[in-house]
């Protein structure tokens, strides 16, 4: 006060010695100057920046890689502090450890109940209020730059907020004992809480979480407290230089991926007008010990009986680590324990190559624990990893025949790749099977998978196509395509067949559908069973490019999208014959070869019940692709010329594919 007294007398001495023809002047002085002592009596604010972000929303996702590079630009850090909550925007993520899923009542009630009128994503808010306030163009966060975060810092506060950070013995809790200000007089229009979330400044996911494809998060509010909806009350009339001291209890939900990115931001807000008066952010107390495991380096596909692993450690904590034992595990059957000794510094990151250990062809894990680190642990939270893959150390001669009937499941020699462990994954059914003519087969459960873009791979056995020059697939299977998107859409499953001769180190597709293209049946939301046969079709592929390939890997890969369910029933991979290969099902086309043998130019003669398109190839015994083209059928007959003036004498396998499947002629050229 008395700062603010001096100046008073300053300004009525000078009152004094001013004639009265300034008198008028002299008033409106006043009251900028008095005006002026305010502010400047008042405490520099922290912005507060809410997005209300998804982590299904495409645009989201493009937005906000810019919208982060502004915030952490330098000069913001001390303008603005940012808070993002994962709204169900256009829908929720049905991964039940997506951000929404695990916050959803407090991120429900923020966006929605509290009368912020969120009803789009991206969208923002400075302070509880429109970004448009503050002269940006519109709520969205693209709109944002340095001007409107200028304008909203140049506001002061009538409030200072300290807190501090402490761990609970246990290191599950921390303690935040919060220190408010009144740096000028000051009454609420409403409410005036004080409100506090826990952010983890940065999350990183092995996978997106939602369906936009991002896996890397800034700030996302994890939890509240004591919530977002009650905060902290506080009176609504304040004066110059009052205070409120009290401390929150944290207790830290399980699912916090890293203890060492909690940070916890704190804000006024009046609930009379929303407008949020001052806010604050401190980090979480340091952990002074703290190993996390990372990663496990195995190829998803091994093709031999060594396993070779690599892990990757990372400290977390405050000091260097010298020393820690690890423990890995072969199938959840323990391996012999590993000593680490060393010097990790604080934030690197160390490759271990472990034992090698020999392993059986099909589906295994490998995982690891860390104990007895340097210093102790203060969060073992985050000491075991696991990781599964596929051997494939035996490639057997084809064919490949299954057909489900036996119990076990996957089949001998046969893979399963459920990268994320999850609940739903292909598994063997006895309720329904190919064309009703069993009670055996393979489904994905995309009926009851609420992960969505959970991927999961079927291997078939490692297989030797030597002597098989046209290598042909051919599968039943039915599917019941699902209403149950937004507005009634279909679910977009997925169903992908893929090939490798690299021992997977690349893919390559040559089937692949979804939806309604994949659909056996009209849409149902109804759980489905493919019990007549009328509910199933087949697939039949040509896959020349395995032709006589020792070393062929293929799989069948299901992308998950929680709509209905599909089954998978006789597969069958071997040489393709000279007559239609299309099983328990009607082309409606077919076609012969003329002249045949021939000495130079070939016709074949295609006769098909309707327009269509089609691809014709030509195979050596060799494998060699001699040609293919693209051509259009008509309803009748179409005739297409084969060239074959420049082969030799031989025997040649045509190709005519086509939605319906692949029909296989045999061609002698004789010169």
């Amino acid at each position: 006060m008395s700062a603010f007294f001096i100046l008073n007398c300053s300004f009525f001495y000078y009152l004094y010695y001013n004639n009265q023809l300034k008198m008028k002047k002299t008033l409106l002085t006043l009251s900028l100057m008095l005006s002026g002592v305010i502010a400047i009596a008042q405490t520099p604010r922290l912005v507060l920046y809410e997005e209300f972000t998804g982590e299904n929303c495409g645009p989201c996702a493009s937005t906000n890689p810019g919208l982060d590079a502004l915030l952490k630009q330098a000069i913001n850090q001390n303008k603005i502090v940012a808070i993002k909550w994962q709204v169900p925007i256009p829908s929720a993520p049905s991964n039940t450890w997506s951000l929404y899923q695990t916050n959803q009542p407090e991120i429900t009630w923020r966006y929605s109940t509290y009368g912020y009128g969120v009803n789009s994503a991206p969208n923002g808010r400075i302070d509880g209020q429109s970004q448009m306030v503050f002269g940006a163009a519109s709520d969205h966060p693209a709109y944002m730059n340095n001007t409107i975060i200028n304008a909203a810092s140049s506001y002061t506060s009538p409030f200072s907020i300290n807190m501090a950070t402490a761990w609970s013995p246990t290191y599950t809790a921390i303690t935040l004992t919060v220190n408010i200000q009144a740096s000028a007089n000051f009454t609420a229009v409403g409410s005036l809480v004080f409100r506090m979330v826990m952010v983890e400044k940065e999350v990183h996911f092995a996978s997106p979480p939602g369906t936009n494809g991002e896996k890397d998060f800034y700030h996302p509010v994890r939890k509240s407290f004591p919530t977002i909806q009650a905060g902290t009350p506080m009176v609504a009339g304040w004066i110059n230089g009052q205070t409120q001291t009290f401390t929150v209890n944290c207790v830290l939900p399980s699912y916090i991926q890293q203890k060492g990115e909690i940070a916890f931001v704190g804000f006024i807000q009046d609930d009379g007008n929303r407008k949020v008066l001052q806010s604050f952010i401190v980090d979480g107390p340091p952990l002074a010990n703290d190993a996390k495991a990372v990663a496990v380096n195995i190829p998803t596909t091994v093709c031999s009986n060594s396993v070779n692993p690599q892990i990757v450690i990372q400290n977390t904590g405050n000091n260097a680590i010298t020393n820690m034992t690890i423990n890995p595990y072969k199938d959840l059957t323990a391996l012999a324990s590993y000593t680490w000794l060393g010097s990790l510094a604080v934030g690197a990151s160390t490759t271990i190559t472990m034992p090698s250990y020999t392993t059986t062809g099909g589906t295994h894990s490998y995982s690891y624990n860390i104990t007895n680190v340097s210093g102790g642990d203060m969060y073992t939270g985050n000491n075991t990893i696991k990781y599964s893959f596929v051997a494939e150390p035996a490639y057997i001669p084809a064919p490949v025949t299954e057909g489900f009937v036996m119990g076990a499941y996957p089949p001998a020699n046969w893979g399963l790749l459920n990268s994320d462990a999850g609940v739903y994954t292909w598994g063997r059914v006895t309720t329904c099977g190919g064309y009703a003519t069993s009670s055996e087969s393979s489904k994905y459960d995309f009926y009851n998978n609420s992960v969505s873009g959970d991927v999961d791979d079927l291997y078939l056995p490692p297989t030797d196509l030597t002597g098989v020059t046209v290598p042909v697939l051919n599968f039943d299977y039915a599917y019941a395509p699902c209403p149950c998107g937004p507005a009634n859409a279909l679910s977009n499953d997925k169903l992908e067949v893929l090939y490798s001769t690299n021992c997977g180190l690349t893919w390559t597709s040559v089937f692949s559908k979804t939806a309604g293209q994949l659909g056996t049946v009209p849409a149902t939301t109804v759980n489905f069973v493919a019990v007549a046969a009328n509910q199933w079709t087949t697939a039949t592929i040509a896959i020349p490019s395995l032709s006589n390939n020792p070393n062929a890997l293929i799989i069948f890969r299901a992308t998950n999208d929680f709509g209905n369910n599909l089954y998978v029933d006789n597969i069958n991979l071997a040489q393709g014959s000279g007559v239609n290969v299309t099983k328990n099902q009607s082309t409606n086309i077919a076609f012969d070869l003329y002249p045949n043998p021939t000495n130079g130019d070939a016709t074949i003669m295609v006769n098909s019940v309707r327009s269509s398109s089609a691809k014709v190839m030509v195979i050596n015994t060799l494998g060699q692709l001699l040609i293919s083209k693209q051509v259009t059928l008509t309803e009748g007959t179409t005739n297409v010329q084969i060239d074959a003036k420049e082969f030799v004498s031989g025997i040649y396998n045509v190709i005519l594919e086509t939605e319906k499947g692949s029909i296989v002629k045999k061609l002698t050229v004789s010169k």
